[in-house]
């Protein structure tokens, strides 16, 4: 189901994939990783303008090559390099597309793009750390992705726990992770969108298919009985 919202129409594939497109034609990929039946399992776009890629993990190059134009801009944080994800062999700069590489707290204007990225890491005090108190997602490792495509400002806050500057954000359209698993769970998520109180929440990194990994539909009432607009891509 694509999702339209003022401006901007979204598609979620599954895990942290989205796809937003704007009125004037502009197309970016959030992490485009296979996920459920659809555009990453199998299909060819090759109509993306912009991909993001926030972390390791998410690095995906078949993907990249399928949903991304010859001219596309791909933009990884400064440590993806694909030996988190399997093994990749594949290094960003073999993909035959421009690439660039950057931190966690930087902005940019790219053409009619606004685009902004922020830290991304679980607290080495909380509770997605392994048995030697390493984080899933250490600090320095990662980002999340801020975009404005017309007039309306997307923010994917990558694999992370809510973290302190998350609260003051002034954004349109929350695409929270809500899994609980490796980065904020649903009550998280539920408060964050109640700080922020964003125009729209579209929920990502869930399984719609297992009623037992996550109770969606419970999030969804709380953030109606915040107040908060929520819609569910599924």
């Amino acid at each position: 189901m694509t999702v339209s919202f003022d401006a901007v129409t979204i598609d979620w594939f599954g895990r942290a994939a989205v796809r937003l497109e704007g009125q004037t034609g502009a197309v970016i990929y959030v992490d485009p990783v296979p996920g459920r039946d659809g555009v990453l399992k199998g299909e060819d776009p090759r109509d993306g303008d912009l991909i993001l890629v926030s972390h390791d993990h998410h690095y995906d190059p078949d993907a990249i090559r399928r949903v991304a134009r010859e001219d596309a801009l791909v933009v990884v944080h400064e440590s993806t390099d694909g030996s988190e994800n399997g093994g990749i062999d594949d290094r960003p700069e073999e993909l035959p597309l421009e690439v660039e590489r950057v931190r966690a707290d930087e902005s940019f204007v790219l053409g009619p793009l606004d685009l902004f990225t922020t830290p991304a890491y679980n607290d080495s005090t909380g509770p997605h750390t392994d048995e030697n108190g390493t984080p899933a997602h250490p600090e320095g490792q990662g980002c999340g992705f801020g975009v404005t495509v017309d007039g309306i400002t997307a923010f994917w806050p990558g694999d992370t726990d809510v973290l302190p500057f998350h609260r003051e954000m002034d954004i349109d359209l929350l695409l929270p992770p809500v899994d609980g698993t490796v980065t904020m769970d649903r009550h998280e998520a539920a408060s964050l969108a109640d700080d922020i109180v964003p125009d729209l929440v579209l929920p990502v990194r869930y399984d719609p298919a297992d009623a037992g990994e996550i109770d969606i539909d419970a999030f969804v009432v709380d953030i109606v009985r915040r107040g908060v607009p929520v819609v569910l891509d599924e």
